[in-house]
């Protein structure tokens, strides 16, 4: 055996079976930020940007992305999501714009990679945005920070 969850023994790709697992709350949440030119984040502020709001877009782009995660990431289990919210905000000291989503849910599989695509395509939609007027953006520190539930109980990223 390898370890991972989704290899079975001969090292094929399999979708891990959960039906035995117990159904308990499960919550997830990741972060990320997209670095900018200055100029960009003043736009972004300002409400300069032609494609509209920005922050408001990848909200909702970054809620999509945790629905859809099981059509993007091949082994993903569909889940009936109870909660996914998302929260993006100016750090004009680190031309950043920071991301933060939670996703919860009652079931048998964690929500972490739900998390973490609503990150991702958040972040995504902040560089769609604003890549008219700088593609030297950067999307950085993706990451799962917190997740509870389950067998394995609570992780906190230090």
């Amino acid at each position: 055996m390898s370890g991972f969850t989704h290899l079975d023994d001969d090292g094929n790709a399999v979708m891990v079976d959960v039906s035995e697992k117990a159904e308990t709350e499960r919550t997830a949440t990741a972060k990320g930020s997209v670095l900018m030119a200055p100029e960009t984040m003043a736009m972004i502020q300002d409400g300069g940007v032609k494609k509209g709001d920005v922050l408001s877009v990848a909200q909702l782009a970054g809620i999509m992305g945790a629905k859809r995660t099981p059509d993007l990431i091949p082994l993903c289990h569909p889940l009936n999501l109870s909660s996914v919210k998302v929260n993006l905000s100016c750090d004009s000291s680190r031309h950043a714009v920071d991301i933060t989503a939670t996703c919860k849910l009652t079931g048998q599989t964690g929500v972490e990679m739900e998390a973490l695509m609503a990150v991702s395509v958040a972040a995504l939609t902040v560089y769609d945005m604003c890549k008219a007027v700088d593609r030297g953006m950067k999307l950085v520190d993706i990451r799962l920070v917190h997740k509870s539930g389950g067998k394995s109980g609570v992780f906190k990223a230090e």
